[in-house]
């Protein structure tokens, strides 16, 4: 997997934990959660195909492409793993649930949704998002975008921090196999197939995909837990990153003694 970057810390002993960022970050989007867990959990996570310092794949990858890919990183590097996927990632995470459910310790699912193909008109969206970073290039793009990010009492700094973020991490090509990737899906119809410990987390600020997302997953996942983080737009993860992280922490530890009965 040398064409793929994959940020990792942590002992190797612990409970390992895969991390995908959403369609405009990267690894780095996790730098609170690095901080925090190193020393209890082993990290990994990745720039996904296309994105920041992985390299493009061949030909653009489809959903299933992108779950294949997140099966193989958790096969070489650690047999099997928590997965919390954001937003997009998240979007991956649920497909990898369907597709490699053996993989997967837990499911944790931040700010994210069943998919753009839900709603047609989201669909039609996300595809235009693609030509809008073609036309007008990734600062710009970034810095249209990233006020909907967070939630609107944000510090513009940190709003900032975000475009640039966003800026350094999407290129046109990655970031449009992953529009479509979203485009072209719907998981409503499969969610009751997922048998693996879940939880599902939405800031009660999203702008951009929002609590009824949120709870879309985890009505039709059985026994999926929800949960609500206060004062977080759609990058609850940076927003709020102690709520987050402590019930993220929390859920893998409660799944791994229930796993070790």
């Amino acid at each position: 997997m040398a064409d793929l970057h994959v940020t990792e810390l942590g002992p190797l002993d612990a409970p390992p934990i895969v991390l995908l960022h959403g369609i405009g970050g990267s690894a780095d989007t996790f730098a609170a959660q690095f901080a925090d867990w190193a020393d209890r959990l082993r990290v990994l996570a990745w720039d996904a195909p296309g994105y920041a310092r992985s390299a493009p794949p061949e030909t653009p990858c489809s959903l299933d492409d992108y779950a294949d890919r997140v099966a193989d990183l958790i096969t070489e590097h650690c047999g099997t793993a928590h997965v919390l996927g954001m937003s997009w990632g998240g979007v991956i995470a649920t497909r990898l649930a369907l597709r490699h459910p053996a993989l997967l310790r837990s499911l944790i699912l931040g700010s994210s949704t069943v998919g753009s193909g839900a709603d047609p008109s989201a669909a039609t969206a996300m595809r235009a998002r693609a030509d809008e970073l073609d036309t007008v290039g990734a600062a710009r793009f970034a810095a249209a975008r990233a006020p909907k990010l967070l939630s609107p009492q944000a510090d513009p700094q940190d709003v900032a921090a975000v475009a640039d973020a966003m800026a350094a991490a999407i290129r046109p090509d990655g970031y449009r196999a992953a529009a479509e990737s979203m485009a072209a899906t719907d998981h409503t119809a499969d969610l009751s197939g997922i048998d693996v410990p879940t939880l599902v987390l939405s800031g009660d600020q999203d702008g951009v995909t929002g609590i009824a997302a949120g709870q879309v997953l985890a009505g039709g996942i059985p026994n999926a837990v929800f949960v609500t983080l206060r004062g977080a737009g759609h990058l609850a993860n940076q927003e709020r990153p102690e709520a987050f992280g402590a019930w993220v922490e929390s859920f893998v530890h409660i799944t791994e003694r229930l796993r070790n009965r």
